[in-house]
């Protein structure tokens, strides 16, 4: 019977690691697939929770010894250091492991080195493999590591001509049920949702994670975080509801930028310093500006409803942008309908110089 080769194990191996999508932070996902001596699948892992295994210890269990003399193929550099759980390169080294290939370095200073100690111990270690891959299912903990704020997705829907409320204020609802149900399985990816004071004002949501269908909340809910510069949020929101965690930003606690509101840098170091390494920016469309302009948007999700309404609020405002030139360039990088609205999700462009 042939064995697997590498490159399809470290395929499955991030497939694996998205398992662990919603559940892992701030940790990241990873995913291990251990080979035997000849190349034959004995052990399979994906860290699932913070505080669990982690994926090579997972995988290394299901091996026992048909694990020593092979190969483990994992999507992010094994960590070195002991935390919640002990460091996966001496249990590596310890399971008697030959080779070890590994997608992604990691970036974080308090767990890397796992590849020195490994070589040290004389484990053959390769890297790259499928990086791109392995990179992008891990994206938000990686960027959140590298940088120290928040991986920040930016979520609005509107209609065909990009409003997102009627010109009397209604706006429920602007997308299906299927879009909705669609954004709580998005909320349920991420450590926190933002929103603006304006958007709690207007509409007083939730923002929880939810099975809309019959209205339960899901066991994990994000950080509730409203910008509010000045402390305007009713003592009565439903963001204070209890049902979740909620943090009211203000200027006093954050800190103010030039313009007397809160400092988005600030606030977002503010959110990473809490453990957050994913943020969805739900409203409102002058809070979505600002972010815009000061660039700190990584990600964007679209849902656009085939409706017209010809007048009305827009999904976004002041974005900094006084002439074409100046816009925003976004990469496409899928468009997928979600019942009759479509999904669009793109990558705003870097700016030159």
């Amino acid at each position: 019977m042939s064995g697997v080769s590498v490159d399809e194990a470290m395929r499955r191996a991030v497939e694996l690691a998205a398992r662990g999508l919603g559940t892992t932070s701030p940790n990241p996902v990873v995913g291990c697939v251990l080979l035997d001596a000849a190349g034959q699948v004995v052990g399979e892992g994906f860290h699932a929770y913070a505080g669990g295994p982690h994926a090579e210890i997972v995988a290394l269990a299901q091996a026992g010894e048909r694990a020593r003399g092979g190969t483990a193929v994992v999507t992010l550099e094994p960590c070195d250091h002991t935390g919640r759980t002990g460091p996966c390169s001496t249990a590596l080294v310890r399971a008697g492991v030959a080779r070890v290939v590994i997608a992604v370095p990691d970036p974080n200073p308090l767990a890397t080195g796992g590849a020195a100690t490994l070589r040290a111990a004389g484990v053959q270690v390769d890297t790259g493999v499928r990086a791109g891959e392995a990179e992008a299912g891990n994206i938000a903990w990686l960027t959140s590591m590298r940088r120290g704020w928040p991986y920040v997705i930016w979520k609005f829907a509107a209609t065909l001509d990009g409003r997102s409320a009627a010109a009397d204020g209604t706006s429920m609802w602007i997308t299906s049920e299927a879009a909705r149900m669609d954004v709580h399985a998005l909320r349920g990816t991420v450590d926190a949702v933002l929103a603006g004071v304006g958007t709690v004002l207007v509409d007083d949501p939730r923002l929880t994670a939810r099975n809309l269908r019959d209205g339960s909340l899901a066991i994990r809910q994000p950080l509730r975080v409203v910008v509010d510069s000045t402390g305007r949020t009713p003592a009565g929101a439903r963001v204070r509801d209890g049902a979740a965690r909620t943090w009211i930003a203000t200027a006093a606690e954050v800190g103010a930028g030039p313009d007397g509101r809160v400092d988005l840098p600030a606030l977002l170091a503010a959110l990473h310093g809490r453990g957050v390494r994913a943020a969805l920016l739900e409203g409102g469309p002058r809070l979505a500006g600002a972010f815009l302009a000061a660039g700190l948007i990584d990600k964007i999700v679209g849902y656009v409803a085939p409706r017209l309404l010809g007048a009305g609020p827009t999904a976004l405002l002041d974005a900094g942008v006084g002439t074409i030139a100046e816009a925003i360039d976004l990469e496409f990088v899928d468009v997928t309908q979600v019942g009759p609205d479509l999904r669009i999700t793109a990558l705003p462009r870097k700016r030159e110089g």
